[in-house]
């Protein structure tokens, strides 16, 4: 798992993956900056953590080519962005296309970018959600997993609006997380299919 912050969606992976039916654990936590909550969630369950920051490089694509070996010599089956706030890279996607998994704040292809919640309110909606997706090189453009939606209520600022999507992105993340971890998935044009070997559908 790569994040950037408190790792509250790692949080809830951790503790789902302590079940040995959910089907998943966690083998590395990777960071693109030292001294967050997310590092300090994985070293308390003795989970093995790195930190690669972009300013350690020369710019980045060197970058993206070091974060793609460190992943790799975890060999995880899936990796999961929990709440990581970089793009991945042509390197990275080159080994880990087709099973990298994000999530966004809003129903997929309305909103994309940082300001989900905020672009929601913005145009008025009454519904907005969630989406977990198979990241690819564009913005929250990448093969839908599942959605989730979320009602905007009367009162809702960006705050509280947030919040309440980053529940249900939550749940949403830990079922699927486990699901194809158990299943195997493949990509079939831009659907998403369970079974299959996740390795034989890498780009």
């Amino acid at each position: 798992m790569l994040v950037s912050g408190s790792g509250t969606n790692l949080q809830a992976l951790i503790d789902a993956s302590s079940a040995a039916e959910y089907g998943a654990q966690i083998v590395a936590v990777g960071a693109d900056r030292d001294g967050i909550e997310g590092l300090a969630r994985a070293e308390r369950h003795g989970i093995p953590t790195f930190v690669l920051p972009t300013s350690q490089f020369e710019d980045r694509p060197a970058w993206d080519v070091a974060l793609a070996d460190k992943v790799a010599s975890y060999e995880p089956d899936l990796v999961v962005l929990a709440g990581f706030m970089k793009l991945a890279g042509p390197a990275f996607l080159a080994l880990f296309g087709g099973r990298t998994l994000n999530t966004h704040p809003a129903l997929s292809p309305a909103f994309p970018g940082m300001h989900g919640p905020r672009d929601a309110l913005a145009y008025g909606v009454k519904i907005t959600g969630a989406t977990l997706f198979v990241v690819d090189e564009g913005v929250d453009t990448g093969p839908i997993v599942a959605q989730v939606a979320v009602p905007v209520l009367d009162g809702d600022d960006e705050s509280t609006l947030h919040e309440r999507i980053k529940t249900s992105e939550r749940a949403m993340l830990v079922e699927w997380v486990g699901a194809l971890a158990r299943n195997g998935f493949h990509l079939d044009d831009r659907a998403v299919r369970l079974g299959g070997d996740t390795h034989d559908h890498q780009p």
